[in-house]
């Protein structure tokens, strides 16, 4: 299997397990959601588990994988948010942890590029 075939797989693994994570380990999720967002984190913290292992399971499949990948570069964009509210959240946390909260907002980045790419790779082998 080339690296290109292997991406939108690996992809798909990371998408999965996040949403994995979001039921097995809410609590933690629930911290994120930015405070603006009406109704329960719980909610938001279990829709956005929900729509991660709907986009992995649309991105393991080759005929909605093109789809699945714009879908999951809109939605690592979406979440961004949440990703700056841990960064403000953590400011007075100890450093290891502040410095994990920093480092994940330029992360979001790669993974929009990552979901992209798969699209259009997608979209030329259609």
């Amino acid at each position: 299997m080339s690296r290109s075939e292997r991406s939108p797989l690996l992809l798909a693994g990371l998408l999965a397990a996040a949403g994995v994570a979001h039921f097995a380990a809410p609590r933690s999720f629930d911290a994120v959601v930015p405070r603006a967002l009406p109704g329960s984190p719980r909610a938001w913290t279990y829709g956005s588990g929900f729509v991660e292992l709907a986009l992995a399971a649309g991105m393991a499949a080759p005929r909605t994988r093109a789809v699945a990948a714009k879908a999951a570069a809109a939605f690592f964009v979406g979440v961004f948010p949440a990703n700056v509210q841990m960064a403000v959240d953590w400011r007075h946390r100890p450093a290891p942890l502040r410095t994990a909260a920093l480092a994940r907002l330029p992360l979001q980045v790669p993974l929009v590029l990552w979901a992209r790419g798969v699209a259009r790779n997608e979209k030329g082998q259609s």
